[in-house]
């Protein structure tokens, strides 16, 4: 039987992944973060290090900015898992030219098999307006895609606005 799975939507700088934080804390079980972010940059070098700051200790991080099914399938009951973030997993698939729909259906595939529960932060892109470049656009709908994937199979959905949850979909 699949674990627990709950996806926190926002947008940037919205508190999402704070607010995935807490959950994760409160749950009681062992935490384990995994990293989907490369660092190519001051500016990204900085922002790691004010999660880390946040998340603050009693984490085991896992750097994997790819490969689903080698993270979600090393976790066991009892761990919960924060995926900071399903939009930078997908930027990295997308930057590096792969199958973007061939890695969705793994990702979800390696949700499906996890033993551990899963708290997926990710971020709602489709609330602006149309992107003027051909990439832009091809990431928005990319990542339109995969966060109704993920809604759907999450047992529970979130939406950060400002800090405040809203559910979407189950209880917290």
């Amino acid at each position: 039987m699949p674990a627990n799975v709950t996806l926190i939507l926002g947008g940037a700088a919205s508190g999402k992944s704070a607010f995935a934080e807490r959950v994760c804390v409160n749950s009681g079980k062992d935490r384990v973060y995994w990293a989907t972010a490369q660092i190519f940059d001051t500016e990204m070098r900085e922002k790691v290090s004010r999660h880390l700051k946040q998340r603050g200790e009693g984490w085991t991080t896992v750097e994997e900015p790819e490969t689903a099914a080698r993270v979600l399938g090393d976790l066991a009951p009892g761990q919960i898992c924060l995926m900071d973030c399903a939009t930078m997993w997908l930027t990295n698939h997308l930057l590096a030219g792969h199958d973007l729909a061939a890695e969705q259906d793994g990702l979800l595939a390696a949700v499906e098999r996890c033993r551990a529960d899963l708290v997926i932060v990710s971020n709602e892109t489709g609330l602006g307006i149309v992107p003027e470049n051909k990439l832009a656009r091809r990431f928005r709908e990319a990542q339109g895609r995969l966060n109704i994937a993920l809604a759907a199979q999450a047992d529970t959905a979130v939406q950060v606005t400002a800090g405040l949850p809203l559910v979407l979909k189950g209880t917290l």
